[in-house]
């Protein structure tokens, strides 16, 4: 099954993430901020990379611009899933090469949809 790479500064939302990920078979790898999140990209070429925006350090928008522009990384797809649901951010993310952008809560089917739909391609 595929891995995922959970980026998120929040245990409460990475745990409900990866409990989630894993119920449906997903390898489930984790970082806490973008910094990490891009070494973890790096290191493990997960298949999907799921990513939060606020976070301390550098920010999701940062964090994905860097793995979607990296050389080692910029196959990977990255879902941005955060709180901020307003167009620009979406349009924003979609600039720094996000695939796909879920306002949270995340509904479970939704998030699957979209992550086999990234996966796929």
């Amino acid at each position: 099954m595929a891995k995922v790479l959970v980026v998120d500064d929040s245990p409460t939302e990475t745990f409900q993430f990866k409990d989630l990920l894993e119920s449906l078979g997903y390898e489930v790898i984790t970082a806490d901020n973008g910094r990490d999140g891009v070494a973890m990209a790096n290191a493990e070429q997960p298949d999907v990379v799921l990513m939060d925006i606020v976070m301390p350090d550098m920010n999701g928008f940062q964090a994905t611009r860097l793995i979607c522009r990296g050389a080692g990384t910029s196959h990977i797809p990255v879902i941005i899933v955060s709180s901020k649901d307003q167009e620009t951010d979406k349009v924003w993310g979609q600039r720094q090469g996000a695939r796909g952008y879920l306002t949270k809560p995340v509904d479970s089917s939704m998030l699957m949809a979209v992550m086999q739909r990234v996966i796929a391609r």
